[in-house]
């Protein structure tokens, strides 16, 4: 069996790639490299059945293989801030492109979308059926829309070509390869606490996340795509254990063992945006995969601690 992970270099694509060649599939790794890092998979490069494929996927491809694994966009705020186009680019050509690319060889397609569909949402915890309220034309929109488009056209290849096709809704996720820089909570309040910096909470600090480790993701990534049941499903993937980001940085100032204080800085104005609560309704992972996050967020957070530590270059990070 082969599978196309776009997106393969990233944070969740390179977890992606070793979990399906332990599993004894081939794997072609396609990615440009705008915010993925050839480091991800620098350890796969003389590994069996591995083939990195250099190539934007805003552009036509065509590549035989059975299943077709779409996380082909920036990710993390950084990320997307810096460059929106090429993000709506990736969501839309390049989820059209590769749902081509499926439809033509008759591969199963899985599209790798977000929580951030739900946009701040008006229930909680978010289920698959909630609608969501998004900003369209806001500084988050370039993600969140374009990602609701992904989601519309994966659908519309099911219903107009009977697409074997899935989509996954996927929240916090963190762990090893995550960018210290990315903006993302975790890699932040981790290197702010192993530097002895401030550790920046903005707001209240009341605001509410539920974080997966990176494994868990994978797994039910995999599930999703190989189970039988998931033909045009919408499904949540995350860790329903909710803590307030005050929460999360006293844990994580505990963990790291830090003299970094809390520091409370007022929602600077490209955070207004920012969702109020955030918790997945995992039932239906649940039912469909029999998936449930197995790693204790406190059992994760100390894996990734370590990762941090021991980055090349990590005296930087540990000051």
């Amino acid at each position: 069996m082969k599978a196309v992970v776009a997106g393969g270099a990233g944070f969740i694509g390179s977890h992606l790639c070793d979990a399906l060649l332990s599993k004894g599939i081939e794997v072609m790794c396609v990615d440009n490299l705008l915010t993925g890092s050839a480091a991800n998979v620098a350890h796969l490069q003389n590994a069996p059945g591995f083939h990195f494929v250099s190539h934007d996927i805003t552009q036509p491809l065509f590549l035989h293989a059975d299943l077709f694994f779409q996380l082909a966009s920036p990710a993390s705020p950084v990320g997307y801030r810096k460059h929106p186009i090429e993000t709506m680019m990736a969501n839309s050509a390049g989820t059209y492109n590769l749902l081509e690319n499926a439809r033509k060889v008759g591969g199963r397609f899985l599209l790798a979308s977000t929580s951030e569909a739900y946009g701040d949402p008006l229930v909680h915890p978010q289920t698959e059926d909630y609608w969501g309220n998004v900003d369209p034309v806001g500084p988050r929109a370039c993600y969140d829309e374009s990602k609701r488009f992904a989601e519309a056209c994966t659908m519309e290849y099911v219903r107009s070509y009977d697409l074997d096709a899935r989509i996954v809704r996927i929240f916090n996720t963190f762990g090893p390869r995550n960018k210290p820089n990315d903006g993302r909570v975790v890699p932040t309040f981790i290197c702010q606490a192993l530097r002895g910096e401030p550790i920046t909470v903005y707001g209240d600090g009341s605001q509410t996340r539920s974080f997966c480790y990176v494994s868990d993701l994978v797994e039910g990534i995999m599930l999703a795509m190989l189970s039988p049941s998931t033909r045009g499903e919408v499904i949540n993937l995350g860790n329903p254990a909710e803590f307030t980001i005050l929460e999360f940085a006293e844990t994580i100032k505990s963990l790291c063992n830090s003299p970094s204080p809390i520091q409370r800085l007022p929602l600077p104005p490209d955070r207004k945006g920012d969702p109020v609560r955030r918790r997945p309704d995992i039932s239906k992972a649940e039912r469909l995969l029999g998936w449930a996050p197995r790693v204790a967020v406190e059992e994760g957070l100390a894996r990734t601690i370590q990762w941090y530590r021991t980055l090349e270059g990590g005296r930087q990070v540990a000051g």
